[in-house]
């Protein structure tokens, strides 16, 4: 008969050896997530995600649109015809960093439990697309859920992770208010607008397309500025001054030490075919395959950008800008042109197919999360 007290110091042993080999599990995993996943890796002693170029990477794209069911038809450019398809295999490579191929388990880590908010216009909800269909594809399995609350609000969430990624529409963040049958676009006024910003460890802003519309697209009919009336006024100086008014509500109540700032950088058009050496008669992006190469971009900064990025260095707390303007530019053949709403006749040369260059904004965004 064996000996009970040895058959349980062998146990003992088994059991030891077990629990040792799940910790080395546990720090390998940890060190594996440190070590092998950082948002990117640096090269020179200058880094900026932001200046770079466009290279083909035959692993792109991130994900198969027919796997994101919930992708709106007017991103999604194969569905609605495109045949070419080498827009979809670009990926952004800084000069002096490598960032990482994206990694979806990684990044659901990261903001598992937490709520992400994207306020803005179309080029907001572009990039919130992009998003919802990259964490999706990371987790094809899990239940998910595309909720409307209200007119204006999307949620994506994801319940077994906790994550909720929210849209709201608000293509000029000052409010817009009903004054004797006219709409009164208040540029010193956030009240109403900013109801829906507060809660969120995650915010992401954009303004700017909408401040250019005229006629029967202009969604105000006057502008108040101060306890001053105005028929209409330089765009660009009710911009900055719209944007001032922002910035100091966000620092006044927002509590940084939980919630991240982020405010993403002007996303060009490419309605002018000549600013990349097409002939006048050639204005649109239609039939554009590749990225435009010369370093120097023909179209120059953008004035809006510029200012935006100068506004945010002087708010009181940190709002890290999504300098996605220049990189973005390049890209003349990621709109959808003639292949994006299939009810609108015209040429879209202001949106992005999907997958596609909001795919790296959002990459770029996970960067500056860590």
């Amino acid at each position: 008969m064996k000996n009970p007290l040895i058959n349980f110091h062998n146990c003992f042993f088994i059991i030891n050896i077990i629990l040792f080999i799940n910790n080395v599990d546990f720090l390998v995993e940890a060190k594996h997530n440190k070590l092998l996943h950082p948002p990117f890796k640096k090269l020179g002693a200058n880094c900026d995600l932001y200046d770079g170029k466009w290279v083909i990477d035959y692993n792109y794209p991130l994900y198969n649109a027919k796997n994101c069911p919930f992708l709106l038809q007017q991103f999604d450019c194969v569905k609605n015809g495109r045949p070419d398809k080498a827009y979809l295999k670009y990926r952004w490579q800084p000069t002096d960093c490598n960032l990482t191929r994206w990694d979806g388990n990684d990044f659901m880590r990261r903001i598992k439990k937490k709520k992400v908010l994207f306020v803005g216009d179309s080029l907001s909800l572009n990039q919130w697309q992009s998003l919802a269909c990259m964490l999706h594809s990371a987790f094809p399995s899990l239940n998910y859920s595309v909720t409307r609350n209200g007119p204006l609000m999307s949620t994506f969430s994801i319940p077994s992770k906790q994550v909720r990624l929210s849209y709201v529409r608000n293509a000029l963040l000052v409010d817009i208010v009903k004054e004797k049958s006219k709409r009164i676009l208040k540029l010193d006024s956030v009240a109403t607008s900013s109801k829906l910003w507060t809660g969120y460890d995650i915010l992401i802003f954009d303004t700017w397309h909408w401040w250019l519309h005229t006629g029967r697209k202009q969604p105000w009919d006057l502008i108040r500025d101060g306890k001053v009336l105005h028929q209409d006024m330089d765009r660009l100086k009710a911009y900055e001054k719209a944007l001032i008014t922002w910035g100091k509500w966000i620092s006044n109540n927002i509590n940084f030490k939980k919630t991240k700032v982020f405010f993403q950088g002007i996303s060009p058009d490419h309605r002018n075919g000549t600013q990349w050496g097409k002939k006048p008669n050639q204005m649109q992006c239609k039939g554009e395959q590749n990225p435009v190469k010369k370093l120097s971009y023909l179209g120059g900064e953008d004035e809006a950008d510029i200012l935006l990025g100068k506004i945010l260095s002087k708010t009181r707390k940190p709002i890290h800008m999504l300098k996605l303007n220049k990189m973005s530019q390049y890209r003349v053949d990621g709109h959808p042109s003639i292949y994006g709403n299939p009810r609108y006749k015209g040429m879209d040369c202001t949106h992005w197919c999907l997958p596609g260059v909001p795919d790296t904004w959002n990459q770029l965004l996970y960067a500056n999360l860590i």
